[in-house]
């Protein structure tokens, strides 16, 4: 992806918590017929030289033929959002050379994906993603609570991918190009609109 030095981020603390936090990625393949785009939950564990995807695609679902043929896959995770106004800029009211902008962090992960139907991987798939969502509530449903012959049935109906990083790259664009007086204003902006959690990353990036 297009990378200005001052928004990219290669730390993996940074890109593994945006996966951890946004776990909906954008899974990306081409193939003789084209290109194929879904939106899958994928779980991320440690596994790897920068970690390791796993998830699960309906097997009705063609996506999953063109992985087990395809030398690379790309997955887009996308993180916190907000369109930013010059209405927000000191500089608007000193030149009023400004334009719109979009404030966002996203993570792309590259890798071969592996396609797998071993029952017992997919028993962990499911239960260990049901469990990572679940955990949190107050009365968290559990994979054994359905019907043993449901799940299993629900499981011949599906198989599963595990992606070894082979690249990753992470982008946090937050202002950090703009004067220190327009992200300012770009905070205070933030948070009048209800934004303050993206509020506190844009400040957070330009060291306010």
């Amino acid at each position: 992806m297009y990378q200005p030095p001052h928004f990219r981020d290669d730390t993996r603390t940074a890109q593994h918590g945006l996966i951890r936090t946004y776990p909906l990625g954008l899974l990306i393949t081409g193939g003789a017929d084209g290109l194929i785009a879904n939106l899958i939950p994928f779980l991320l564990d440690e596994t790897g030289t920068h970690g390791t995807l796993r998830a699960h695609l309906a097997r009705a679902n063609p996506q999953w033929q063109a992985l087990a043929e395809a030398q690379d896959c790309l997955v887009v995770f996308q993180g916190p959002q907000s369109y930013v106004t010059p209405a927000w800029y000191a500089s608007k009211r000193e030149h009023g050379r400004v334009v719109p902008t979009w404030n966002y962090a996203t993570v792309h992960v590259w890798g071969r994906a592996r396609v797998i139907e071993d029952a017992d991987w997919l028993r962990r798939q499911i239960a260990d993603l049901t469990a990572l969502r679940e955990t949190p509530r107050a009365a968290p449903w559990a994979v054994d609570d359905a019907p043993a012959p449901f799940v299993a049935a629900q499981m011949r109906a599906i198989v599963g991918i595990e992606i070894p990083i082979a690249r990753i790259e992470g982008k946090w664009k937050m202002s950090q190009n703009r004067p220190e007086a327009d992200r300012a204003g770009v905070i205070a902006g933030m948070r009048a609109d209800g934004e303050a959690a993206l509020a506190e990353i844009v400040a957070e990036r330009s060291g306010s």
